[in-house]
């Protein structure tokens, strides 16, 4: 993953702060410590196949209109906070930029395939014996 790429979802974050629980005491009462980072995936103008996998791996956290939203909350601070939400951006999109593994093929010997189909056909019949029973 490039720097460009990092400076840009840095510079397209928006950063909200928000009074919420968690460590703190009172302080977390009065003082906005959680910090909520919202960026805009279409504008990091990612790759289709890079995109692809930060939908699926962004799940719940990507918003229908394509924003990206980030909770940092195990911080008392506002800036560790803020330090951990950019941290996870920058995780989601290096895991997006990281191919999966190609499959290899598993390769049966012609025993093995005769084994397996056997094996198949008498799950089968169990599963077809089950229903309804007729008197």
């Amino acid at each position: 993953m490039d720097e460009d790429l990092l400076g840009r979802a840095h510079a397209l974050a928006q950063e909200s702060f928000l009074a919420g629980s968690g460590p703190g005491g009172q302080n977390a009462n009065k003082v906005a410590t959680n910090v909520q980072l919202r960026v805009n995936a279409y504008k990091l103008r990612l790759p289709p196949a890079v995109f692809r996998r930060l939908r699926e791996i962004a799940g719940s956290r990507l918003t229908a209109s394509g924003d990206i939203l980030i909770l940092a909350r195990e911080h008392r601070t506002q800036e560790a906070n803020r330090a951990e939400a950019r941290e996870k951006l920058e995780s989601l999109l290096e895991d997006a930029h990281r191919r999966p593994p190609r499959r290899a093929k598993t390769r049966l010997n012609r025993l093995n395939k005769k084994k397996r189909l056997a094996t198949k056909k008498a799950r089968g019949e169990v599963k077809a014996k089950r229903g309804k029973v007729e008197l």
